[in-house]
């Protein structure tokens, strides 16, 4: 099917008062596989700095850290114990104070994660909340009396298995966790909760943030009457979790969320320049999304998980996710990611039968590039790497754990960094690293990809450098769509410059003369050309005149 829309009318901000973050790259870094500077086997604050400049020769806006707090590592820092603080593994506030210098030089804004739907368990709140039904902090986490038979409050399953309840005889009384058990939840309707969490923010602006991902929001409150969630219609997916036979109305999304974000948004407004962006997952991903961004006193941006956990990335797919995210005013403004540390390396699932998978990754990177909003970029993206397999007694991700063999581990995505080829532990470290690298990543490390100019690397900074060049392609709306086979385009408008995009997400050639023939090619990816686009070619056209 092809669809042609006209044009669609955009303002484009004068570019002064374009903020930062729209339409920026911004590069994910998972702290603990990145870069290690003292030889434990476990990447730092200090080996982020170190490499630093690899980073901002990207042509990235900023870089996002995933957490560095003190955490017991349940979940590898997203069980926090301490919100103001980091773990000793990644060094030390100074550590970290240097890292935003340093970025803050190379031009790099800095933004970190806010979990704020849980801590861990070893947090100074919980101990006290958990002491006794009568202290300063009794209601700052969720509990609840069991019932008459002694079974947990409600039927809310947890994300990772298992009932979303246990029992604590200090209290005799349930917690409510929608992760681990190690990970209670926080009662962010207790409005002296929200005013430490606020507190939280303030004290990392005022070491210099510039923004922040806001972890799982939508699981940040729960219904106060404890009503038990409905079954979920039936399905032809396999369902691998308790929590999956749910619909999960009661145990998250409650309809307060937004107005606590507006008060995330009060004060982040306070200190200018400032960004904001919400992780959302779930089955009301869409109507959150907007929700949480609605608006100029909510989030600025939110990303879903339309490409994280796509088996296959398809023209439809492409179409439908940008959909979401009309260009009117009041409606929020998209990221993307097509990878992160909680999903699959997208070559090992989007891997179509006769494409290379090294053409294939330039393909989605272009496509990437070519997305109207923000992009994230995961660590090794722009090197090409693909999903390790970890073996069971390697495995550490604590979900994989509690439902193998059906979950796939995450490990698989957060392997080290391999740095240079050849080198012990690909330069990432001079200890055992705490997850094993995959040899065939070897081939793939950054010196070797530094020194060949037709690597994906460079073809990433290139794509970047495009991208931040171009006002359509950074900024300007989506129009014109073609979604016709395997064949996917759109235009990037903006005043006064039209992008056309094309790409073959198939493995047999496409012919696009007729769709092309007006465009000046300043993208070819994979030899296509004006005439044809090979299996995974990609091509980037300027079109002249007002269409």
């Amino acid at each position: 099917m092809t669809t042609n829309q006209p044009l669609t009318k955009t303002f484009i901000e004068p570019a002064a008062a374009t903020p930062w973050w729209r339409g920026a790259a911004i590069y994910q870094i998972y702290p603990r596989s990145f870069a290690d500077s003292n030889g434990d086997g476990i990447g730092d604050l200090a080996g982020i700095t170190a490499r630093l400049d690899y980073i901002a020769d990207l042509g990235v806006d900023a870089i996002w850290l995933s957490p560095f707090y003190p955490s017991p590592m349940d979940d590898f820092g997203y069980d926090i114990a301490d919100y103001c603080g980091v773990d000793p593994i990644f060094g030390s506030l100074a550590d970290f104070d240097a890292l935003v210098a340093r970025a803050h030089a190379l031009g790099l804004k800095v933004t970190t994660d806010l979990v704020f739907a849980h801590t861990s368990d070893q947090h100074a709140w919980f101990a006290e909340s958990r002491a006794s039904r009568h202290n300063a902090k009794a209601d700052w986490y969720v509990w609840a009396d069991a019932r008459a038979d002694g079974s947990p409050p409600t039927n809310w399953q947890s994300v990772f298995g298992g009932p979303a309840w246990t029992w604590d005889a200090r209290r005799g009384q349930y917690f409510m966790h929608n992760f681990l058990t190690s990970q209670p939840q926080l009662n962010v309707h207790n409005r002296a909760v929200q005013d430490a969490l606020l507190a939280v923010v303030r004290f990392w602006l005022d070491r210099g943030v510039d923004g922040f991902r806001v972890d799982a929001i939508n699981f940040s409150m729960h219904d106060p009457e404890l009503r038990d969630n409905p079954p979920a219609p039936p399905s032809n997916k396999v369902r691998t979790r308790p929590f999956d036979f749910q619909q999960k109305i009661h145990n998250q999304s409650h309809p307060d969320i937004p107005l606590f974000l507006e008060r995330i948004r009060a004060l982040m407004d306070d200190y200018p320049g400032r960004f904001t962006v919400a992780e959302v997952g779930g089955d009301e991903a869409e109507r959150e999304m907007k929700s949480f961004t609605a608006g100029e006193r909510r989030l600025n941006s939110a990303y879903g998980f339309n490409f994280l956990y796509a088996d296959r990335l398809t023209p439809k797919l492409v179409r439908e996710a940008a959909d979401q995210w009309i260009d009117a005013p009041g409606v929020g403004w998209p990221s993307w990611a097509f990878e992160n540390h909680d999903a699959p390396r997208a070559l090992s699932r989007w891997a179509v039968e006769g494409v290379a998978p090294s053409a294939y990754a330039r393909m989605k990177m272009a496509l990437l590039c070519a997305l109207r909003g923000n992009i994230i970029l995961y660590n090794g993206e722009e090197l090409g790497l693909d999903q390790v397999e970890i073996p069971f007694e390697l495995v550490k991700d604590p979900e994989a754990l509690k439902n193998w063999p059906l979950t796939l581990s995450r490990d698989g995505a957060r392997t080290p960094l391999p740095w240079i080829a050849g080198a012990a532990n690909a330069g990432f470290s001079e200890g055992d690293p705490w997850l094993p690298l995959d040899a065939a990543h070897d081939a793939l490390a950054v010196d070797r990809q530094q020194a060949d100019p037709d690597s994906l690397l460079a073809l990433t900074r290139r794509l970047l450098a495009l991208r931040a060049d171009s006002p359509a392609l950074r900024l300007g709306a989506n129009d014109r769509w073609v979604v016709e086979g395997e064949l996917l385009g759109f235009d990037r408008v903006s005043a006064g410059q039209r992008v056309r995009c094309l790409f073959n997400l198939g493995a047999a050639a496409i012919d696009v003369s007729l769709r092309a023939a007006d465009g000046t090619p300043i993208l070819a990816v994979n030899g296509a050309d004006t005439a044809l686009l090979p299996p995974a070619g990609a091509l980037w056209l300027e079109i002249s005149g007002d269409e």
